[in-house]
């Protein structure tokens, strides 16, 4: 008796490949703004374990681009995530009901997201501009903390033009509905 041969890949992946969805600027760059940022997180981290190993002592300055470079990285994943349609949502209701339906409400999706988006771009340029203002410095290095809040509204301004281009898109569509 012999046990069939069993296949070199799953027989069924649990995300399906997909095309990624035509837009004018490419997601390669989220892509590899995200392999950059992970691999430097990567190597703070294990330069900081290595040094606290050896002598005890820590790095300062690890923490605080630590998470400055994990804000960037989450903005990025969720960026790419969002245009590539792998964001976390309730399917039930996104994907279910007539095409008329699945629409309205990536529609309603769509225009909630980019409201959010903006409003967090507006909301942290000001933050930007008031530790700029009071000079706030960070309590490790003494560098000012606009050098790294700087990033914020520039990835929530990345996000909401990827969101405005994907809610464009679905304007536009002419699929029967």
């Amino acid at each position: 008796m012999q046990r069939p041969e069993e296949p070199a890949e799953p027989v069924e992946p649990i995300l399906t490949p997909e095309p990624d969805p035509a837009v004018k600027v490419p997601l390669a760059i989220e892509d590899w703004l995200a392999v950059l940022v992970l691999a430097a997180l990567a190597l703070i981290t294990l330069a900081n374990v290595l040094v606290r190993y050896f002598t005890s002592q820590s790095f300062a300055w690890t923490e605080e681009i630590s998470i400055f470079l994990l804000i960037v990285l989450t903005m990025a994943g969720g960026a790419s995530a969002f245009v590539r349609n792998h964001h976390i949502r309730i399917e039930l209701f996104a994907d279910g009901g007539s095409a008329r339906r699945r629409r309205l409400m990536g529609l309603a999706s769509h225009g909630c997201v980019l409201f959010f988006f903006v409003l967090l771009t507006v909301l942290s340029a000001r933050l930007v501009y008031d530790e700029f203002r009071y000079e706030e410095t960070s309590p490790a290095i003494g560098v000012p903390t606009w050098w790294y809040s700087a990033w914020l509204p520039v990835m929530a301004a990345a996000i909401s033009l990827r969101v405005l281009g994907m809610l464009r898109r679905l304007l536009l569509d002419k699929r029967p509905s």
